[in-house]
């Protein structure tokens, strides 16, 4: 009966002080489960650098795992960022990769291009000092060191091909 009463008592503290008896987990959003809404993904190609923007619409999912420092949807760590690009098939085009901080920099320079866009960080493929990796900060153009494990916003680009220009004729 003492036995009884010890373990009623210790259950009541570990419940009430909010011990956690298993682990709690994050859930995981796969890429795949990224949908869009109404509004299609779209693309902005940029004639004088030969360049194809994704122009996707930043969701809920992603504003999460950005501001959670997780990876879902268009926003994660570095390798997650670089596997969705590597994976991406929009359009039909399968070379999509991260830019880098000079092509992201000089993008800011146009203007507002993209129908959807935030005011954050986006992952650029430049390395930096100290196994870190540059991101482009929307807001001012510039470029800053992030630690590759950080979630950032995540937009694709490739280059436009002969073949692609050729497909248009």
């Amino acid at each position: 009966m003492k036995y009884i009463k010890i373990g009623i008592f210790l259950g009541t503290i570990g419940a009430f002080a909010g011990g956690d008896i298993a682990p709690y987990y994050e859930p995981y959003i796969g890429i795949e489960d990224c949908s869009s809404g109404c509004r299609k993904d779209s693309v902005y190609i940029d004639k004088e650098t030969g360049l194809m923007w994704q122009d996707v619409i930043y969701d809920d999912k992603s504003d999460g795992a950005y501001k959670r420092d997780k990876s879902a949807c268009k926003a994660g760590s570095l390798s997650y960022a670089k596997n969705y690009c590597e994976s991406s098939s929009m359009g039909g085009y399968y070379d999509w990769r991260l830019p880098t901080s000079n092509e992201m920099m000089a993008l800011f320079e146009k203007g507002k291009v993209f129908q959807d866009n935030r005011d954050a960080d986006f992952w650029t493929s430049t390395p930096a000092e100290k196994n870190k990796y540059y991101v482009v900060y929307t807001v001012d153009g510039y470029r800053y060191a992030r630690d590759p494990g950080q979630s950032n916003y995540i937009r694709c680009v490739r280059c436009v091909t002969k073949e692609d220009e050729a497909s248009k004729k």
